[in-house]
């Protein structure tokens, strides 16, 4: 069984130490109506505000909503990349994020270290790590590639190799934020059809995209966001047709 719920939750970034509590500081306040915040002489950007949810087996949810609506943050937010100050949240299952595929590779490793660090990241053990590397060289296609370092890669042939690593562990709970692109023609179609398996597999998906095709064609549930809130929550369809009407 797999769960998330998010309870009251709110993210707030710094963006600037003011010295002193101008009337332009109080202005921007009142301006953006709460949304940048000033208190005691620093600027704040709340990119979610009181964001509650429930979300359980069964669930593909995409988010939407206008640029700096909050959809990546609150995809980082259920990756356990932002620790939100307040509020509460809840994951039950494994999680797997495609949000930053590159995260933990190091461009002087060869790929074949690349694989051991970047496995690490994931949680995934360095025996199992090392168990995947036969299925990992023949999805990429790297060949002999794989044992020079990274920085001799193009940025098709990186992006392959952290796809083909990120996507070989099976999560429970699978975080998207829009479509993957990993190189070529040949290779984008194996790449699509190994999310169609993934996301097929995961008890729960939640996927940010502005593309409503594709909401319509991975999801069952979408959820509206708009400066940081929750504008709507529930059929992909009745939400996208919300979405479509704020033009």
């Amino acid at each position: 069984m797999a769960a998330i719920t998010l309870e009251d939750v709110t993210i707030e970034f710094p963006i600037y130490d003011a010295r002193t509590r101008s009337m332009k500081n109080r202005l921007l306040g009142l301006g953006t109506r709460g949304r940048i915040g000033v208190d005691r002489g620093s600027v704040r950007v709340r990119a979610l505000r009181n964001v509650s949810l429930a979300l359980g087996d069964g669930d593909r949810v995409g988010l939407v909503g206008r640029n700096g609506a909050g959809k990546s943050t609150l995809l980082r937010v259920l990756s356990g990349i932002y620790e939100p100050p307040q509020g509460r949240i809840v994951i039950e299952g494994t999680t797997a994020s495609l949000l930053d595929m590159s995260l933990g590779m190091d461009p002087d490793a060869t790929g074949y270290d690349n694989i051991m660090l970047r496995s690490a990241i994931l949680g995934v053990s360095a025996s199992e790590a090392a168990a995947r590397i036969p299925e990992i060289e023949a999805f990429t296609e790297l060949g002999d590639h794989l044992g020079l370092p990274l920085r001799t890669y193009s940025s098709g042939m990186s992006l392959r190799l952290a796809f083909a690593i990120s996507t070989c562990v099976q999560p429970e709970i699978l975080l998207l934020d829009e479509v993957v692109g990993a190189g070529d023609a040949h290779f984008m179609a194996k790449a699509e059809q190994r999310m169609v398996e993934m996301t097929a597999r995961a008890k729960i998906l939640v996927i940010a995209s502005h593309a409503v095709p594709t909401i319509m064609k991975r999801c069952n549930k979408a959820l509206l966001l708009h400066e940081g809130q929750v504008l709507a929550f529930g059929p992909a369809e009745e939400v996208l047709d919300r979405y479509k009407a704020m033009g």
